[in-house]
């Protein structure tokens, strides 16, 4: 059968979780509900972020640059990934409030270089990828042939979160393992990720979320990316723990079409979708979202974990 021959995708497989979550609706005491999220010490209209994508030249010239305008019109928490300096220098300069997402470089000096950068043109917050240190043979991985890449130990990830003033975040959990070592080294903040089906057969992110929140407490911010289409998708990690949501290929064709106003219209659409399921739930602010409304799909009995 087709389904078989995909069994194997862990996009396919996150996709059909999210479908497999069943939500409540509560009417009693609705309100207008407000998306606005408070991270970092800075406001912003809406936890729909946008993902720490890489190379969006392919999509639009000015590609990254672009997304940052879009970002920032919309409200929203703006994330890159691996680009030259000149890159992030141009991001930040739109004035969007940008995250940037460091490759684990076999050189721990170009890692500490960047993080500096980083700090240096403004950015909330700092971190690296390490679900992204391997290719499928087992190998350091070696982006394009220029990019050596390494596996990184507890202690030199300790080591890059002391190095700089910034939330230090780490990219690549899908573990509880992984997340209570986030929190030995100190990491301002977490991202549930398998790096768009980096591995097969890997577990959906909000498959691992809840044990994630459990493990993390509320001591520093989860966010959540892989596979979010919708403003639905975006309601079901926040309820299972997640502090915000990155949105990635789903922006894609948004900026290709349309530029910054392209991605500032896809973020308002998803964010009003977001807004439309609060409000037949019952749920005036993110915080108040009752994790008890989304009902799992081993029992389809509500879930009982808590948000912290």
């Amino acid at each position: 059968m087709e389904t078989n021959k995909r069994a194997h995708d862990s996009n396919l497989i996150t996709r059909q979780y999210f479908d497999s979550l069943l939500l409540e609706m509560r009417h009693f005491d609705a309100v207008i509900p407000d998306t606005h999220l408070t991270l970092f010490g800075e406001t912003f209209k809406t936890p729909v972020m946008m993902a720490a994508l890489s190379h969006l030249n392919k999509c639009h010239p000015d590609g990254l640059e672009e997304m940052a305008k879009g970002a920032l019109a919309a409200g929203a928490v703006m994330w890159s990934g691996m680009g030259e300096d000149e890159e992030l220098a141009r991001v930040c300069q739109t004035g969007a409030k940008t995250i940037k997402i460091i490759k684990p470089h076999v050189s721990n000096e170009e890692i500490l270089r960047e993080v500096a950068f980083a700090e240096a043109q403004g950015c909330i917050a700092v971190g690296i990828d390490i679900d992204h240190a391997y290719n499928h043979k087992g190998e350091y991985d070696n982006i394009f042939g220029s990019c050596p890449l390494a596996g990184k130990t507890t202690e030199e990830l300790a080591s890059f979160v002391r190095a700089t003033k910034l939330p230090f975040i780490i990219k690549g959990v899908l573990s509880v393992q992984d997340a209570k070592k986030c929190l030995e080294v100190g990491a301002g903040g977490i991202v549930v990720s398998h790096h768009h089906g980096i591995m097969d057969y890997a577990i959906p992110p909000l498959m691992a979320l809840p044990k994630i929140v459990e493990v993390i407490q509320g001591q520093i911010p989860i966010f959540v990316d892989c596979g979010v289409e919708s403003g639905m998708d975006v309601y079901k990690a926040l309820a299972l723990g997640a502090t915000a949501v990155s949105v990635g290929r789903a922006m894609m064709k948004p900026l290709a079409d349309n530029g910054a106003a392209g991605v500032t219209a896809k973020v308002e659409e998803i964010t009003a979708s977001l807004a439309g399921t609060m409000a037949r739930t019952a749920v005036s602010t993110l915080e108040n979202i009752d994790p008890s409304v989304v009902w799992l799909p081993t029992t389809y009995q509500p879930y009982k974990g808590k948000k912290y």
